[in-house]
């Protein structure tokens, strides 16, 4: 793999990872709701599912899923039903629970369990699976050892995934300051009605005929 193949792959992945996706709105509802330092975990939780995923694109799973259809639909499926309860445990949340000061601390959800959503989701989502499995092996030389090139990649994404979803939390803290009451409902609404429209993309999703 040559700089130039890797630049391009940084900036080919920028255009896919910027655009807000189910963990990025996850690290931005967590960000508003708990806190950046909570949030990490949700983050933490997302790259790791990445870093399964593209694990799995290098041996050859991604094929297997997109020539199996029964398997396909159960991760689909399982991937759009998770969604979808996250959007609506958004949509029906207290605006005053957004606020980290207000919340108690026997009502936060842990740090594991933020990162199992986030892991969760990003993991049973067969759309980012059969991409990396397109998208991928277009920057790997073949002549070249593999392992050590899916693991560059591997790296490049998960920075990258960790800034932007860093950023969006962020984004989140800095909305909780700026909005009271009636605006942080606001929020959650968004949040939870773009997990639900993405829930319904996902669950309209028919794979590319072989």
């Amino acid at each position: 793999m040559t700089l130039a193949t890797l630049l391009l792959f940084i900036l080919a992945s920028a255009v896919t990872i910027i655009t807000p996706g189910p963990t990025v709105l996850l690290a931005m509802s967590n960000g508003s709701r708990h806190g950046v330092r909570a949030a990490c975990w949700g983050m933490g939780g997302a790259v790791l599912a990445d870093l399964i995923l593209i694990g799995a694109v290098a041996c050859g799973l991604g094929v297997v899923l997109a020539a199996s259809e029964i398997a396909f639909q159960v991760v689909k499926w399982a991937g759009a039903a998770y969604l979808a309860w996250l959007g609506w445990k958004l949509l029906r949340a207290d605006a005053a629970l957004a606020m980290p000061s207000v919340q108690a601390r026997t009502d936060r959800p842990t740090g594991l369990a933020l990162g199992l959503r986030s892991f969760v989701v990003a993991l049973t989502n067969p759309k980012a699976l059969l991409f990396m499995s397109a998208f991928l092996p277009q920057f790997i030389n073949p002549a070249a050892p593999l392992p050590t090139q899916y693991a560059i990649l591997a790296a490049v994404m998960a920075l990258m995934n960790v800034a932007t979803m860093l950023a969006y939390a962020a984004l989140g803290a800095q909305m909780v300051r700026a909005f009271q009451g009636g605006g942080l409902r606001w929020l959650n609404r968004v949040c939870g009605g773009l997990l639900i429209g993405l829930a319904g993309t996902l669950a309209l999703y028919r794979r590319a005929a072989p």
